[in-house]
């Protein structure tokens, strides 16, 4: 329906008309110019003139043509299939085809009256339903609240709802606060009565422990009409294809609803992540055995470190060092002597060089792996030292004396230390401690060495360096500038019975001097090390240049191989400065994988793992819930319909008075616009210009 309005008043058009005819009227009521070729062509000339000076002068009052769009929409209906495995397991074989069959039937009947809308739920929400019935998860309230988003301001005619009622996450959809405007009638899937049935509800456990520690594992137990039966709780470590048993505990079943919990210790003997399972035997009738077990992965982190004390002789500090850093079990120690050294140092994550060099050993062997391989190393200078060598082989201190010659002394903290803290504890009390044995001479520290400790000798605190930290190249050092160790470990246990001060020293001081600075050009990191069956494996590289900074110009390639050593080639997606990768979904198991790049005609190599743990929520509630659907549908104001039952669920939709609703919808457009006002301007115009000429008029 179109209309014609005006901007100006409507008396205007009256103006218009007279300007039209004033015109006409000018130029041909007296002309007498065609009255001997035809005696009425200078009326039809007029009337041109005046309709196209008319039509012209009405365009000038700009009037606009308002058009009234009506739309029809018919009512929405959302047909929502629970896609989860809960709902698979009873929906499968031929009882799925039929479903699927009523189901389609079902959405043809709707299609007459109502726009229907199928979405699948489970893990997430997505648009079609394929009937896949693999979703690891069930979210029921969060297909509310999708619904009530995309739908809650429009003409929502109902919701179908068919699912068992079973859900692992979100909340109860009864408590969710989310309102629908249209009612929900559930379709109910599934059985309600309560089989005879084992379940593993529950694992806790560390998802990180450290190698050689032990960590527990929790378990909770139910069974539901087992009274009088047995079972037995096994705990197994799967390696690839090979499983090993580390436990079993029997369980008696005394009572139909049955519930307990146990726990057991296990061995963190292995670095790398470990996959474990726990399952219980079956017992006679149960239902399903799929709930029976459940697999878990814990990353066990090889921390240890490898340190290496090497000395000129046997002397009371090395036991007093050993016994120290062996309550540390991150640590392993190996002593030496430097004549008869039977290790190969470079397998060392850092050593300490005791009295060496010495006067009868330079340990250049020694220095020379320590300094091609980067080993972070400690120097304990003592009696033996040779001090002119020690000053060449090392940036952080210089000894001016004889060893022949020594002074007692005792530590005194430095205010100004900043490499690590230090408890007021051990500040206060170690300056009381025995003094140890330094050389006779002049102690100047070099370059960046931060000192810890000076020397205070008898009475006097002196700025001569004891105990000060440095780095040359990348490479962690520590000098101790006096040998007497054990008799600070002796004497705090003579005051308080324990060695708690002279540990927290040596290990605050070992602590700094091996930690170690991922100094790799190329990296790869995960976001975890263990992700869940339905999420995708993210990857990010970094590669950086001989400046360490950072660059992506060439590609970088990663392949992935699984338990049974099939490899999977991708190649990461350059960002801003870096890279990343999206590897997808991966089944369960354990992944190594490698990354290579070639950068100025290096090539670089990273080396990694991961796994994949599986999701088995949906084994672990087997029972439907009938009544949470009854009890919403009661509440939206529907009904609950079984799966047999969708025909009537049909008929029953199709019978409900849901109205379209109509949109109107005003469409308003210059006629100045209109490009048939411009053909027929130009058409009246030419005409009359045409007669004039033919008639031989100018």
């Amino acid at each position: 329906m179109q209309n014609l309005s005006f901007q100006y008043p409507a008396w205007y058009l009256l103006l218009c008309v007279a300007l039209g005819a004033g015109y006409a009227l000018t130029l041909y009521f007296k002309d007498k110019t065609f009255v001997e070729q035809h005696p009425n062509l200078h009326k039809i000339l007029g009337v041109l003139r005046f309709l196209a000076a008319t039509v012209l002068a009405i365009l000038l009052l700009q009037p606009l043509l308002k058009s009234l769009l009506t739309d029809t929409k018919k009512p929405v209906v959302v047909l929502a299939q629970d896609e989860s495995e809960s709902v698979g397991s009873v929906l499968d074989g031929a009882a799925l085809e039929q479903y699927k069959s009523d189901w389609q039937a079902l959405k043809n009947d709707l299609t007459k009256k109502y726009e229907v809308k199928e979405y699948a739920f489970g893990s997430e929400v997505r648009e079609g339903v394929d009937f896949e019935m693999k979703d690891k998860i069930s979210n029921i309230s969060n297909l509310v609240k999708e619904v009530s988003d995309l739908y809650g301001n429009q003409n929502l005619g109902a919701v179908v709802l068919a699912t068992d009622g079973i859900y692992n996450e979100g909340s109860n959809p009864l408590y969710a606060g989310t309102k629908l405007n249209a009612p929900v009638f559930s379709v109910a899937i599934g059985d309600t009565t309560q089989q005879k049935d084992l379940v593993l509800k529950r694992v806790f456990h560390n998802k990180i422990a450290y190698l050689g520690d032990k960590f527990s594992v929790q378990m909770d137990v139910a069974a539901r009409n087992c009274a009088g039966s047995g079972t037995t709780v096994t705990i197994s470590k799967l390696d690839g294809n090979n499983v090993r048993n580390l436990q079993t505990i029997p369980l008696a079943i005394n009572q139909a609803d049955f519930f307990t919990t146990r726990e057991v210790v296990l061995d963190a003997n292995e670095a790398g992540v470990q996959r474990y399972r726990i399952s219980l035997s079956q017992v006679s009738g149960e239902k399903t055995t799929a709930n029976n077990s459940r697999e878990f992965f814990v990353d066990v982190l090889d921390a240890r470190q490898k340190l290496l004390i090497v000395a000129n002789a046997p002397h009371p500090d090395l036991s007093a060092l050993k016994q120290t850093l062996e309550f540390n079990k991150n640590y392993q120690i190996t002593i030496g002597y430097i004549n008869d050294l039977k290790v190969n140092v470079a397998d060392f994550d850092f050593v300490v060089l005791h009295n060496l060099p010495s006067s009868r050993n330079d340990a250049s062997s020694v220095l020379n792996v320590l300094n091609a391989r980067k080993i972070p190393r400690m120097f304990i200078v003592g009696t033996q030292t040779n001090l002119a060598r020690f000053s060449q082989v090392q940036p952080l201190l210089t000894i001016q004396g004889d060893q022949q010659n020594t002074n007692d002394v005792q530590g005194i903290f430095n205010p100004n230390f900043s490499l690590f803290t230090i408890d007021e504890n051990l500040q206060r009390t170690l300056p009381n401690f025995n003094p140890l044995t330094a050389a006779f001479g002049d102690f100047v520290a070099r370059g960046d060495a931060q000192v810890l400790l000076y020397q205070r000798i008898g009475r006097v605190d002196t700025k001569y360096p004891l105990l000060l930290f440095g780095e040359e190249n990348g490479v962690k050092m520590a000098v101790l500038a006096a040998e007497g160790l054990w008799r600070w470990r002796l004497f705090d246990y003579l005051q308080h019975q324990n060695h708690d001060i002279f540990s927290e020293l040596i290990g605050k001081n070992f602590q700094y001097v091996t930690v170690k600075a991922d100094k790799r050009r190329f990296r790869i990191s995960t976001s975890k090390n263990i992700f869940n069956e339905n999420e995708p494996v993210i990857l990010d590289a970094e590669l950086y240049n001989e400046s360490y900074e950072l660059v992506n110009e060439p590609d970088v390639r990663l392949v992935i191989t699984n338990g049974d050593r099939k490899e999977f080639n991708y190649t990461f997606n350059k960002t801003a400065k870096g890279y990343t990768l999206n590897a997808g979904v991966f089944p369960v198991g354990n992944y190594r994988f490698r990354g290579t790049v070639t950068f100025n005609s290096q090539n670089l190599t990273f080396d990694g793992q991961f796994s994949v743990q599986p999701i088995q929520l949906e084994l672990y509630e087997t029972t439907a819930d009938h009544a949470m659907l009854r009890r919403l549908s009661s509440e939206f104001g529907g009904q609950v319909f079984y799966p047999a039952q969708l025909a009537a669920l049909g008929d029953s939709l199709l019978a409900r008075d849901i109205k379209p609703v109509i949109y109107s919808t005003t469409h308003t457009r210059p006629v100045i616009n209109l490009k048939w006002i411009f053909f027929l301007l130009l058409g009246m115009l030419s005409g009359e210009w045409f007669l004039r000429r033919y008639f031989g008029a100018y």
